[in-house]
Order: C-alpha cells, then sequence, then structure tokens
C-alpha cells in the first residue's frame, strides 16, 4: 500500500486541514483514510494572509514570510496526521499541499498560491507535490475548480446525476451525470461563506456565523440580493472560476452604498440569501435532472444556508434534496484535503488531474510540481 497526505488551506482562511490515506498499489482513486487533522490559523497569520488579498506596500517580501508561516502550520499538521497514523515519515509517497490563494487571474494567465514547498519538504523529510493550478492555466484552463475530477472518481454513481457543492469561502458545483453518456462538468458559482464571514468579523468580531443563527434573525433585502445578482459573473457561462479578487469586502461595500440605513443582520441574511440562490441557480440551469445536491466544506454545517439553499431549488421546481457529502461516506470536512491527497497521486502515477471540460484547457495536464525531499 502507498500513503499520500492531503493538506488543504481554502479562501475562509481558517486554517489547514489534513488526512493521511492508503492507495493500493499503482491504482488511480479509490483511497482509504486513515487520520485527519486541522490546524487553525493563528489570527496574526490570517490576519497577514488576508491583507495581502489586495494591492500593497512590500508585497514580496511579505508574501516570502507569510509563505514560511504557512508552511510551520502545514508541517505542524503532517506531524499530527503521522502520529495519529503511527507512521514514520519514511512510509508517506508524497505531500499534495495547494498553498494559500492569494491572486487567482486566469484572465490574465496567471494564479498565485502562497507556498513553500522546499521548505515544506525540508521540515518534513516528504516529497511535496504543489503548485497544481498552474499547468491547467498554462493549457488555457482556468486552474480551477480541480477537485469536480476527485468528485468524479469517489461520489459518482451509474445511471445517476448528483451535484457535489463545495460551499468555502468561495462556492463551486461538480456535476456528475453517470447517466449516458457520462458527462463531467463544473464551476465557481460564486461566494460561499466569505462574504458572510467578513461581514460578521466586522460587526460582531467572530469569524464565522455559526450555524447562520445571526443571519436567521435578519430580513433579506430584496433590493440589495437583486442587486448584487446582477453582476456579470452570475450569468457568465461556464468554465469560469473567481475568488476574492471579485467578491471581497470593497465589492460589498459598492453594493451597500445605495442602502445605508440597512440593519447588519439583514445584509448577512441577504448574503447567505446570495450565496443559496447563486448555487441553486446554477445546479437548476446546469443539473435539471440531478436528484440529490451532496455538500461540502464549511457551508454544509450552516443549516440554515442549507435549508435556504433547498428552498431555492423548490422555488426552481428542482426535484434535488440537499444533505452533505457524509450521506455518502465522507465527512464534508475531509473532502477537499482528500482532493490534494488524489492529486499528489495522480502527479506520481503521471495521469491527468483536469477535467478540460470543466476548467476549458486544451486538453487532460499532468498537474504539480515535484520538491524531493531526499536524493534518494
Amino acid at each position: 500500500m502507498t500513503h499520500y497526505i492531503g493538506l488543504m488551506s481554502g479562501t475562509s482562511l481558517d486554517g489547514v486541514d489534513g488526512v493521511l490515506v492508503t492507495a493500493a498499489e499503482g491504482a488511480s482513486g479509490g483511497l482509504h483514510m486513515l487520520a485527519a487533522a486541522c490546524q487553525p490559523f493563528p489570527s496574526s497569520l490570517r490576519a497577514e494572509a488576508m491583507a495581502l488579498q489586495t494591492p500593497g506596500d512590500n508585497e514580496i517580501h511579505r508574501e516570502a514570510l507569510l509563505a514560511n508561516r504557512l508552511v510551520e502550520q502545514y508541517a505542524e499538521c503532517v506531524r499530527q496526521l503521522l502520529s495519529a497514523a503511527e507512521l514514520d515519515a519514511t512510509a508517506v509517497r508524497a505531500i499534495g499541499v495547494h498553498g494559500q490563494t492569494i491572486r487567482h487571474r486566469p484572465d490574465l494567465g496567471y494564479t498565485r498560491q502562497t507556498n513553500n514547498p522546499a521548505l515544506l519538504a525540508e521540515l518534513t523529510g516528504i516529497d511535496v507535490v504543489a503548485d497544481f493550478r498552474s499547468r491547467d492555466i498554462a493549457a488555457g484552463g482556468q486552474g480551477a475548480p480541480l477537485v469536480p475530477a476527485f468528485h468524479h472518481a469517489v461520489f459518482s454513481q451509474p445511471g445517476e446525476c448528483r451535484v457535489v457543492a463545495n460551499i468555502g469561502g468561495i462556492s463551486n458545483i461538480s456535476i456528475l451525470d453517470d447517466t449516458a453518456p457520462m458527462v463531467v462538468t463544473g464551476f465557481d458559482t460564486g461566494p460561499g461563506n466569505m462574504l458572510m464571514d467578513a461581514w460578521i468579523a466586522r460587526h460582531r468580531q467572530h469569524a464565522f456565523d455559526a450555524d447562520g443563527k445571526w443571519a436567521a434573525t435578519g430580513t433579506v433585502h430584496a433590493p440589495l440580493l437583486e442587486a448584487m445578482q446582477r453582476v456579470p459573473f452570475f450569468a457568465k457561462p461556464a468554465p469560469k472560476s473567481t475568488g476574492r479578487d471579485l467578491f471581497d469586502s470593497a465589492w460589498l461595500d459598492a453594493h451597500l452604498i445605495p442602502f445605508p440605513s440597512l440593519p447588519p443582520e439583514d445584509v448577512q441574511a441577504t448574503l447567505l440569501s446570495l450565496s443559496a440562490t447563486t448555487l441553486a441557480h446554477a445546479i437548476a440551469a446546469s443539473a435539471p435532472t440531478a436528484l440529490a445536491v451532496y455538500v461540502c466544506g464549511g457551508g454544509a454545517f450552516n443549516s440554515h444556508l442549507m435549508l435556504a439553499m433547498e428552498q431555492a431549488l423548490k422555488a426552481s421546481r428542482h426535484p434535488a434534496i440537499v444533505t452533505s457529502t457524509a450521506a455518502l461516506g465522507i465527512s464534508p470536512m475531509h473532502v477537499e484535503a482528500l482532493a490534494f491527497a488524489w492529486l499528489a497521486q495522480r502527479f506520481d502515477l503521471r495521469q491527468a488531474g483536469n477535467l478540460p471540460a470543466v476548467t476549458g484547457a486544451r486538453g487532460g495536464r499532468v498537474l504539480g510540481a515535484l520538491y524531493p525531499a531526499n536524493l534518494a
């Protein structure tokens, strides 16, 4: 058996999730999770990562220092995984690590995930595979989302059309239509938790709105919701991807200018509705026959968001039920980290990790760059 580690820190900037898995030698897919760990980011690290999302002074120096601090968190997560699985570092073939996205501009031919994979290889003594998105962008793709290929490998069911919705800082969907002929598509749908997190941090100094309880005290403001939904991104056809380069606090503040007297809880309720309705509209338009939507990411633990999404689907006359990937045997918090363990395995096997129908790349590509730990 071969062991891989997957590390993921997403646009929510709350910490790094890690998994340690086994895979049959030479196999593709079929990963079995041995251990999982979560390493929260210190508040100072999160603040600096957030600050680097927008242009500022001395960015190159600040990013390099941030990368080193991030890798310390990654290495600690790896130590936790090895301890939990009672394995030595020499038993692990490779670590697949996403890094922390601070710029995503496929329209300009680049994406930037802050990371220092050479340092991670040095600290852990394990080969590191990183920088997965750049190869897809070089081939004309969006570089995102990359998870639909993994979702297909682990969640597809013959004869069924399923949707997997990942609700992190940004939301994306994978459409797994396993009716003949087999079709897998996917794209970013817009903001997930990101704007809600920023708004509650501003007004209540909380990192996130636990279970959507604060949003539930407010009332959706229809004119604000309609104004935000008119942003061209939502009507743009796939393939498409997005991030904080578009949906940041400045974007929200600009939309709030015509509504200066809105209670903060009403804004939060409207932001939750924006995430739910844009996801539902994308699913209704792109997967009309899907009978279930399986949600992963932090959004799966927000019952008010899940209910709003299900209600928005019903309003669109869509038959799908909304549940989490736990119903398919994988915790919502482990799916993305598992995806990067899987991508590390794909790199190891020199197999494509992207889906051109999803990203728009000219073809399948082996994704990632290798940072060997040792000469042997």
